[in-house]
């Protein structure tokens, strides 16, 4: 992120939320920081999450949602992609830090005899780090605006260390800080009126903590009205004006505009003492993403059906979209650029397993998507014989791409056994295996952070649908040379030693990597299939709703073009 120098002292802003769990933190977050980025500020974003895994990157996405993968290989909350996708700046590990990193730089700090014998104790060595994360990416960036999420709810033990830091800083910085409080009010059925008790808990649960909220963002059902806000102000000590409704929309990106309209920034230059600042957000590429949006929305007949099938979708009795989010998200961007309605249809790969390949039916599209370990993965298999037998565009994404080459090895090359050797160590036709070094590296159980993370460039081949596809979208690195790309997480690849049976037998390698020569692209002629691309690499983390993947779009249009 390239900032500019300040004019006057850093400005902090911390983000918190009461009542319940994703209340909408990470989106008025984002939100805020669109709008200030708007008005000319520099902004950093930063999330503080609770857990004490060190980063997301072993977390089932059931737990807690979509793991997000930046760049730079960081593997974090999904609230870190909704800081991509609102600002279009690439997010990275200073953005990120859970308490489980927290501790561990503490712990190994007390062993490194960093603190010359003190003994160690949360405060105020704990509390010391967390305020030194939010310093390191003031001085890695230079922003003007360094906005803090603070994970979870207020009250929560586990996060009961940020705020004290947050507290601390706001006493070592009274004109430079602000605390902006998210809260939720219900509007029970039974009752048929906005209750506004649960945020007057929430408020004073942390003034318990010592902070005083200076911004009320509330969520709730529909637009609050002033005499909800005068109550929410009057109980919550607060002055009027300082209460913003933040009600329920179609699309997230109306939130930004939702804030700007009520001068939400206004309030924040006058509370920072940054009164030289009277700039009117800029938010026209927001109003045009919104105009495309809700005339995809305005589309009552035809549309395209994808099936997406995976394995994460389940959590108790409900399912749920978090663990594939932004895959959900990339779809999205392309529809609304591409202005084709698109509606998904969610197939359990343990289902089809056991009842069949026929529950997928005949969808305009078949997407599989990442995934770990064997449950399911026969299902998924399936599915990717399922699109190119019968011709459906098939877009497979990282796993979905391992799993495409095991079917073609079994059913066109005539492999009998064919498999990954991540879900059969034994069998005798390791198409996918594992990446060189990868294997000692499972042996001594370091798994976290030790896949292959982050950006990495591929050469793709000339003339290939991939190549065609970022060339015609400018998503390609250097066209001349077809370098793009693409950010990953796996340990295991394609096994060069069945490439020439695999091309031989007509499925097309399109792309290498440029160091390692590891394949990242697979596709059928055109001639052979509409539409039949798979990578290894995660294209859906790098799409935003203002330029949407190529990969997407082509897959999208290809689906469109089967209505017709």
């Amino acid at each position: 992120m390239n900032q500019s120098k300040n004019t006057y002292p850093t400005k902090y802003i911390f983000i918190s939320g009461g009542v319940i769990s994703g209340i909408g933190k990470g989106v008025t977050s984002a939100s805020i920081a669109l709008i200030l980025k708007s008005c000319g500020i520099t902004v950093a974003p930063l999330k503080f999450e609770n857990y004490l895994n060190v980063d997301s990157g072993t977390i089932n996405p059931i737990e807690h949602g979509d793991v997000f993968l930046c760049e730079d290989g960081t593997e974090a909350d999904m609230d870190v992609g909704t800081y991509e996708k609102f600002l279009d700046m690439d997010m990275g590990k200073l953005n990120y830090v859970t308490m489980g990193k927290i501790y561990k730089t503490v712990i190994d700090n007390e062993r490194q005899f960093v603190y010359k014998g003190e003994d160690v104790e949360a405060i105020p060595h704990i509390t010391q780090e967390i305020l030194r994360r939010i310093s390191l990416l003031e001085k890695k960036t230079g922003a003007q605006c360094i906005l803090i999420e603070l994970g979870g709810t207020a009250g929560e033990y586990q996060n009961i260390l940020y705020y004290e830091a947050a507290r601390q800083l706001t006493l070592q910085k009274p004109q430079d800080v602000i605390h902006v409080h998210v809260g939720y009010v219900p509007t029970p059925g039974h009752l048929g009126e906005p209750k506004t008790k649960p945020t007057q808990l929430s408020v004073r649960t942390l003034n318990s903590m010592g902070i005083q909220p200076d911004i009320l963002v509330v969520r709730c059902a529909q637009t609050l009205d002033d005499r909800r806000k005068d109550r929410l102000a009057l109980f919550c000590n607060m002055r009027q004006g300082s209460v913003f409704s933040n009600p329920d929309v179609a699309s997230i990106y109306s939130v930004p505009k939702i804030l700007a309209d009520q001068h939400i920034h206004t309030k924040i230059f006058e509370l920072l003492h940054m009164s030289e600042i009277n700039k009117k957000p800029n938010l026209t590429h927001l109003q045009k993403l919104l105009t495309r949006i809700n005339t995809v929305k305005k589309i009552t007949e035809g549309g395209v059906e994808i099936v997406i099938v995976g394995k994460y979708f389940a959590t108790g009795d409900y399912h749920i979209r978090d663990a594939y989010a932004a895959l959900f998200d990339a779809i999205d961007h392309a529809s609304w650029k591409l202005g084709v309605k698109v509606t998904t249809r969610w197939v359990s790969a343990q289902d089809i397993e056991k009842k069949g390949v026929d529950i997928i039916g005949n969808p305009h599209g078949i997407i599989v998507p990442i995934g770990w370990g064997s449950r399911g993965a026969e299902g998924m298999i399936a599915a990717a014989g399922y699109a190119r037998t019968n011709k459906i565009p098939y877009l497979g994404l990282c796993y979905g791409m391992q799993l495409a080459v095991v079917s073609f090895a079994r059913d066109v090359v005539g492999l009998s056994g064919a498999n990954t050797s991540e879900n059969d160590p034994q069998t005798p036709h390791p198409v996918i295996h594992f990446i060189p070094g990868q294997h000692d590296i499972v042996n001594k159980k370091l798994y976290g952070g030790t896949m292959r993370l982050g950006k990495c460039e591929a050469n793709v081949e000339p003339n290939s649908s991939v190549a065609k596809l970022y060339a015609q979208y400018g998503y390609a690195l250097d066209e001349t040379n077809h370098v793009v790309s693409e950010r990953h997480r796996h340990r295991y690849e394609f096994n060069d030693a069945y490439t020439k049976q695999i091309e031989d037998a007509g499925m097309r390698i399109s792309g290498r990597s440029v160091v390692e020569k590891l394949v990242e692209f697979i596709e059928l002629p055109q001639g052979a299939h509409p539409f039949y691309v798979a990578t290894q690499g995660h294209p859906e983390y790098k799409s935003r709703p203002t330029r949407p993947h190529p990969l997407f779009l082509g897959f999208i249009a290809a689906c469109n073009n089967r209505v017709k």
